[in-house]
């Protein structure tokens, strides 16, 4: 870059820090962005033009980058009026068969008008296009580049400010340090702390530098680490020890922060993958658990719960088609609801899927478990029978192909806590796990089904001599566990995919979480799921590798269990006998 333009670009970027100190409360004030662009496209001097583009430095004004890049494509245009005036115009829209468009005055936006108040429709080709030079160019660039600065959405604050400090355009410093003085948002401060600190790295003086790794040390975003070990190898080919100590202690303070954030991180994922295990563990601690029932169709349960989210999704949107067994089609109409209308369709799905899976559990109980309760073996057979059957019926109906359910907005975003990403449906399934303990613990402890259920689990023989019918107990308790795994389901389908095999893909994590925690025994689930995602989260964090992490699990259990085959916790099973 020659003398001539450094210096045009400083006059550029000086103006633009003026303006930005200044703005909005005094500079320009009566006038809008789109004023000060089409007075600087009848400026009489190249100069004067970029003193007025420099001046939208740090407005937020959505007519900005439109504006400019169509100053850049050639597309503004000076129409000469029949009074004499000349007005600054924007082309738009598609062109007739004379090549004429529709013309915007650019200082308000509003249609060009002719003496009668008809819209005018003008040819490029006759106007004037507004000139523009590499200079005046390069200073829309930098008002392009700061434009965010001044947004009032902080993630396009934040987004702009990175994108400065990472450019470490020292010529950019001055402006980053006069935000930096007016902002009062703490994540913005720290963000403006860490663009200054960057473009300190590559400052004239040592001095310059080792304040910057000074506040880079203290700041420790994971964000810097590589720009500070580009500054380490600066350091080390210029050998200059006290740069060499900052950057390295500027390093050693983020690799300390970052393995703080990968434990903290760890568990939380540990937490909400637990919690998961919880949720899908817990309907079978009660089929399996209190009733002593082998059931492999729990899965399944899982299956119907995720696939009616996915229909109550379709019915809130705009309806769902659905082919049985390819022969037929059934049209569900849809509500064709949006905004937040839509977005609760999670709200209501969450009974739902509870009800549907409660269902199909009752009417598997009915239909087959009441004659096969003094049969283990054959209960396990036929119920994975069963699921055999549901998962081909699922086939039928909703395709082999797995389905999309979204994640509604309330559950697709994160909070980021110092550097630590907490997804909104991760926290909402821990959260909701622990309400679903809550409220099974009260079903048992609190209700009369669950004195039923506790009576017929400790002695059937007596319970059904004191009148209680265990039949009906039998069947309202294996609906309970069922309409557990449905609400299951309904979560997995905010976390992946649906498909006729989603169930199969927990059922044996399930098993192995009721048999740790205790046959029976809901407390020692509710620990035996946590254990589980702890361990499983933190082995693969340890290992990087996911497949050696989950193997290393299964051993530990299966070592666990050779020392204490009862599970944590020791609780007498029900006898059917």
């Amino acid at each position: 870059m020659s003398n001539s333009a450094r210096t045009v670009l400083r006059l550029c970027l000086s103006a633009a820090l003026l303006a930005f100190a200044l703005a909005p409360a005094v500079a320009r004030a009566t006038d809008s962005a789109r004023a000060t662009i089409a007075e600087a496209t009848l400026a009489d001097s190249p100069a004067r033009q970029r003193d007025l583009i420099a001046s939208l430095a740090g407005q937020a004004d959505e007519a900005i980058p439109a504006l400019l890049e169509a100053w850049r494509k050639d597309s503004l245009f000076l129409y000469a009026a029949p009074e004499g005036a000349t007005v600054p115009v924007q082309l738009v829209g598609e062109k007739d068969a004379a090549e004429a468009q529709s013309a915007l005055r650019i200082a308000d936006g509003q249609p060009l008008l002719d003496a009668a108040g008809v819209p005018l429709r003008l040819v490029g080709a006759d106007l004037t296009a507004v000139e523009h030079t590499s200079a005046l160019r390069r200073a829309m660039k930098a008002v392009l580049d700061l434009r965010d600065l001044g947004s009032p959405d902080l993630e396009k604050r934040l987004r702009a400010i990175q994108v400065v400090g990472f450019a470490q355009d020292s010529e950019k410093l001055p402006i980053l340090q006069n935000c930096l003085g007016s902002e009062t948002e703490p994540r913005a401060r720290t963000t403006l702390r860490e663009a200054i600190a960057l473009i300190g790295l590559k400052a004239p003086t040592d001095a310059g530098k080792l304040a910057a790794l000074a506040e880079l040390k203290t700041l420790h975003t994971l964000a810097s680490a590589d720009l500070v070990k580009a500054a380490l190898r600066d350091a080390e080919a210029a050998r200059k020890p006290a740069l060499i100590e900052a950057a390295r202690a500027a390093l050693r303070a983020i690799e300390s922060h970052r393995s703080t954030v990968n434990f903290l991180g760890t568990l939380f994922r540990g937490a909400s993958l637990g919690s998961i295990l919880l949720i899908v563990a817990l309907g079978l601690a009660i089929t399996f658990g209190l009733m002593g029932v082998i059931n492999m169709a729990h899965g399944e349960m899982i299956a119907v719960g995720a696939y009616t989210t996915y229909v109550v999704q379709n019915i809130f949107g705009g309806g769902l088609a659905l082919s049985p067994f390819g022969k037929f089609t059934i049209n569900l109409p849809g509500f064709g609801a949006t905004g937040w209308a839509y977005q609760s369709y999670f709200l209501v799905a969450l009974p739902l899927s509870f009800l549907a899976a409660a269902a199909v559990g009752v009417a598997l109980e009915r239909g087959v478990i009441r004659f096969l309760y003094r049969r283990p073996l054959e209960s396990l057979l036929a119920t994975w029978g069963v699921s055999l059957v549901l998962q081909q019926l699922f086939r039928f109906i909703f395709g082999a192909n797995n389905v999309q359910v979204s994640s509604p907005a309330f559950l697709s975003g994160n909070w980021t806590v110092n550097d630590i990403l907490l997804g909104w449906n991760r926290v909402f399934v821990i959260g909701f796990a622990g309400l679903i303990v809550l409220g099974v613990w009260l079903v048992l402890t609190r209700t009369s089904l669950g004195l039923l259920i506790r009576a017929v689990m400790q002695n059937r023989a007596m319970a059904s001599c004191m009148g209680v019918r265990t039949s009906r107990v039998n069947m309202l308790t294996f609906g309970l566990g069922s309409g557990l795994a449905g609400l299951a389901g309904a979560f997995l389908s905010q976390i992946g995919n649906v498909g006729p095999s989603l169930g199969q893909n927990y059922i044996v994590d399930c098993f192995m979480t009721v048999v740790v925690g205790g046959v029976g025994n809901i407390a020692g689930t509710v620990l035996s799921a946590t254990g589980i995602g702890f361990a499983d989260q933190a082995l693969q964090q340890a290992l990087g590798n996911p497949v050696l992490g989950k193997i290393l699990v299964l051993v530990a259990i299966i070592l666990f269990l050779q020392w204490r085959p009862a599970g944590l916790f020791v609780t007498r099973s029900r006898s059917l006998d």
